[in-house]
């Protein structure tokens, strides 16, 4: 009797990776409040590169990072700096776990952008998942009263679209470009892009800051190479459920550093968001079992 793959492996690295991430994105918060959103974008890029040059250098060959579709890659890179300038600017005001809990609608908006943007059918019950789950960013964001529907929560919500958007050009770049070239020119383009645009209120480095930096930096390249590796290993189905992890590590992380939980209303609508995103991502594996029996 021939014995099933084990999904320990794949699910274990989607759970590394989700930690890295929330390891750098508590450098990201760390950093918000003495430099600009775009310079710390672009301090993000600036730190992972030299790893992710590294490990291009040892993956890959050169022609397969050269010939590849450069409009969407710049396109790509555009939606990046969106999006890290987003989520920068929005963690200056809210709790890391706060922030995660909109973004955990990006994967409702992949499906959403898909229809249009790819072709691909989505059913009255995906419809559905996609409405509930944005009720729940409605519940976080409480627009009216006394809610968080402030610039910093709308400019997470913006860093969830672009990433969104960026999540449909990596499905279309997967298609004729290496993964090794996908991460080298987003890392590229984020750091000479934020770059740019962050020179004129640049601010000078603080010596006790390099350390969040270089953390980032490591964390991130890290992050990434898991993830790849995770999604490689396993059913997208299978392990993208194990990305609501970072709420557990946005709570504990929120609590260690800066002593803050997220209230009751808060809760309320991450659950619905987490329910919603699980029963989407049920759908789909129905959905693909049925076209591949």
């Amino acid at each position: 009797m021939e014995s099933k793959p084990s999904h320990l492996p794949a699910i274990s690295l989607m759970l590394l990776a989700v930690a890295l991430f929330a390891l750098m994105d508590a450098g990201l918060k760390l950093l918000s409040p003495h430099y600009p959103p775009l310079q710390v974008a672009a301090l993000r890029g600036l730190a992972s590169l030299p790893l992710v040059l590294v490990w291009v250098a040892w993956t890959a060959r050169p022609n397969t990072l050269w010939h590849v579709h450069w409009p969407l890659h710049v396109l790509r890179g555009v939606l990046g700096i969106g999006m890290m300038f987003g989520f920068v600017y929005g963690l200056r005001t809210m709790p890391l776990s706060t922030a995660y809990a909109i973004t955990f609608v990006a994967p409702m908006l992949v499906t959403a952008m898909a229809g249009p943007l790819l072709g691909e059918k989505v059913g009255p019950g995906r419809w559905v998942a996609i409405v509930v789950g944005l009720v729940g960013v409605l519940v976080v964001l409480r627009p009216t009263g006394q809610g968080m529907a402030t610039l910093g929560g709308l400019a997470i919500l913006l860093a969830a679209i672009c990433y969104a958007a960026s999540a449909i050009t990596v499905r279309l770049l997967a298609q004729r470009d290496s993964i090794q070239a996908m991460v080298l020119w987003f890392i590229v383009l984020l750091s000479l892009g934020a770059g740019v645009l962050a020179a004129p209120n640049w601010r000078p480095l603080q010596v006790a800051d390099l350390w969040v930096i270089a953390g980032v930096g490591l964390s991130g390249s890290l992050a990434q190479v898991a993830l790849t590796e995770a999604f490689r290993r396993g059913e997208a189905s299978l392990i993208a459920p194990f990305e609501y992890s970072a709420l557990v590590w946005g709570v504990g992380l929120d609590l260690a550093l800066w002593h803050v939980l997220p209230d009751g209303v808060t809760w309320i609508g991450a659950g619905i968001i987490v329910v919603s995103g699980l029963y989407l991502l049920r759908r789909e594996k129905v959905h693909m079992e049925s076209e591949h029996p």
